[in-house]
């Protein structure tokens, strides 16, 4: 049995003024120090978050990176792919448009050669008249072609032995003279060669005429 001495029990729980006063500090305390990791925990992740973020960021000036500079890239990708692509295309067409140059044209066959020496048989000059630049002139170079004609046909010099020793006798006297009247005092030497090799052709087995 209580006695009517004993102090009742205080407010609330029956504690003490004073007890009661503890337990509220006690209880705040635990408040405070429950709220402050939390915060704490926030603060720390959002500074890792803008650590981070500050690292992608001079990572990517330090290497040319990010978007803008993917993008940059691409566009000179493409400008150099076009500018090549152009001068191919202007090399292409400077190339169809520039003129080939023809081959120059070798000897003539044997054949034709002697066809056109033929041609002057039934020509000739009256050397002092003034009328044998053009006939002998002429023969000469007749001659000098099939000359050329005959050392280069597929048979060989040694198949025209004959003819091509007669014209070497008359070039060696001719020398590069080619003047009227050098080739009139050789009148005789030049017709007379013309004249043997139409003779010793027409009589050869392949029969050149």
């Amino acid at each position: 049995m209580i006695s009517s001495s004993d102090p009742g029990p205080g407010p609330g729980l029956g504690l003490d003024p004073s007890h009661e006063g503890g337990l509220m500090l006690f209880r705040n305390a635990a408040r405070t120090h429950g709220r402050h990791p939390a915060r704490t925990g926030l603060r720390a992740g959002a500074l890792a978050v803008v650590v981070a973020a500050a690292l992608v960021s001079c990572t990517q000036a330090s290497s040319g990176g990010g978007p803008d500079a993917d993008a940059a890239r691409t566009v000179d990708s493409v400008e150099n792919a076009d500018r090549a692509e152009r001068e191919a295309g202007e090399a292409a067409e400077a190339g169809e448009t520039a003129p080939t140059a023809a081959p120059s044209p070798g000897p003539a066959l044997v054949r034709d050669a002697f066809a056109t020496l033929q041609a002057t048989l039934n020509e000739t000059c009256t050397p002092g008249a003034g009328d044998c630049a053009y006939f002998l002139g002429r023969v000469t170079r007749e001659l000098t072609e099939l000359d050329e004609s005959m050392r280069a046909d597929t048979k060989g010099p040694g198949h025209f032995k004959k003819p091509l020793a007669d014209m070497k006798a008359l070039f060696d006297k001719l020398g590069d003279d080619r003047s009227e009247a050098h080739l009139e005092k050789r009148f005789s030497e030049i017709v007379g060669t013309r004249d043997g090799i139409n003779a010793w052709m027409q009589d050869h087995p392949d029969d050149y005429r």
